[in-house]
């Protein structure tokens, strides 16, 4: 992986996070995969990055099926090359009662929250390993650092609380290796025009893509 290909992977694009993130990555000249359920979505946003001059493609796939996200990162080599960044923005808000929920449901939820998060990583490290750089960021919550305010979403507390200490815990692994891992924990709710902008927090992906030495964990809390 040279300087000339640079390719980020957004997994759990949607119109909001995921796409601003991959409209910052870009705009530093990296070609963008684009990963959903959605197709149809997942073309527009791409020929809208295409329109800027942007090599962009969308990639239809279920990140709760670890074969499939396979099937998706071979169709992402072939087509644009190995990633240089991975970024993991998908989840589930499901307002369900933790004593109502059906246990195949939660652990939808968490396979989408964080096993998808572990498919995507594995697939795009062995080739970052070889190469000694890359990074694998993820889409934190505020629910993992004060799960008391999640009554009700119980399966995302605990899948955000998940990625948390995945995070942690992979990037003491791959010490040494040359490879980001990071999580931007976002402690409130995104929406346009508010300190939850999703531009100023694709800006918090940036700056853990970008600082060699940084935090694993950069909390954006919608403070200046």
């Amino acid at each position: 992986m040279s300087e000339t290909n640079k390719l980020c992977v957004v997994a759990g694009a949607g119109p909001g996070l995921g796409l601003a993130i991959a409209r910052r990555f870009a705009a530093e000249g990296h070609d963008i995969a684009l990963i959903a359920r959605n197709g149809s979505a997942l073309e527009t946003a791409a020929a809208a990055l295409r329109q800027g001059g942007v090599r962009a493609s969308g990639f239809a796939c279920d990140l709760t099926n670890a074969g499939d996200i396979a099937r998706t990162f071979d169709e992402i080599r072939v087509a644009l090359g190995d990633a240089t960044v991975m970024v993991y923005n998908a989840a589930r808000w499901n307002q369900v009662p933790a004593m109502s929920i059906a246990p195949d449901e939660f652990a939808a939820d968490l396979a989408l929250a964080i096993t998808g998060g572990l498919a995507c990583a594995q697939q795009v490290y062995p080739r970052m390993r070889a190469a000694g750089c890359g990074s694998l960021l993820f889409t934190g919550g505020g629910l993992a650092l004060a799960p008391q305010y999640g009554a009700g979403v119980t399966s995302l507390v605990a899948g955000k609380a998940g990625v948390r200490g995945f995070v942690y815990a992979l990037h003491a692994e791959l010490a040494g290796q040359g490879i980001r891992v990071g999580t931007v924990t976002v402690a409130g709710i995104v929406a346009p025009g508010t300190p939850f902008d999703p531009d100023q927090i694709a800006q918090r992906f940036w700056e853990l893509h970008s600082q060699s030495d940084g935090p694993v964990e950069i909390i954006h809390d919608g403070k200046p």
